[in-house]
């Protein structure tokens, strides 16, 4: 059956290049994953808020090195992307921030971040939500980010005000955390 409009960005757009680095100001930078950096992963799952709402936890620097290793898989393949937040004076990570559902298609996406307890505070997570915003726009030329996060996560309804994503609504029931159901609300940004 044949489409009737052209992908609005071309496969291979994200997966035939190179992750980049990211500057995100004189603090931050955006990086790719690497093995060495498990302890900070592992300790980022022992984090009861973000198991809260990311819904897992991880027993071991091997578990952790395996979240690392599926990373430049999802990227080749296209459908999503992970950067370690990392303090450009140690090059410590101490946060991450993604994309998830990548449509080159629709040329859209959606987008995750959380940050390590020792880090929260200083406004990390918007600071690298608005790098990978930009270099998605800019650079990777997609046309809408997504981002929800559930109606009881307060701040991460803040990092997506700050980040500049507009509120667009509530989803009723659409995600399942270890307490239940969580209405969702969803926040989005348009290259334009």
């Amino acid at each position: 059956m044949p489409i009737l409009i052209e992908p609005a960005r071309c496969p291979g757009s994200l997966g035939e290049q190179d992750q980049p680095r990211l500057d995100v100001d004189d603090d931050l930078a955006l990086r790719p994953w690497r093995p060495d950096d498990a302890s900070q992963v592992r300790a980022a799952f022992e984090s009861p808020e973000i198991q809260r709402w990311h819904v897992r936890r991880m027993d071991s620097d091997a578990e952790a090195r395996e979240w690392i290793a599926r990373w430049p898989v999802r990227w080749a393949e296209e459908i999503a992307a992970s950067w370690a937040i990392v303090d450009t004076a140690t090059d410590r990570a101490v946060g991450q921030v993604g994309m998830r559902d990548i449509s080159l298609f629709d040329a859209s996406a959606d987008l995750s971040y959380w940050v390590l307890p020792e880090a929260r505070g200083r406004g990390v997570a918007p600071r690298a939500t608005l790098a990978l915003t930009r270099w998605a726009f800019h650079t990777l030329r997609l046309h809408r980010l997504g981002l929800r996060h559930s109606t009881r996560n307060e701040a991460s309804c803040r990092v997506a005000g700050k980040a500049g994503f507009a509120f667009e609504g509530t989803m009723r029931e659409s995600v399942r955390h270890a307490d239940g159901w969580h209405d969702m609300h969803v926040h989005a940004r348009v290259r334009d």
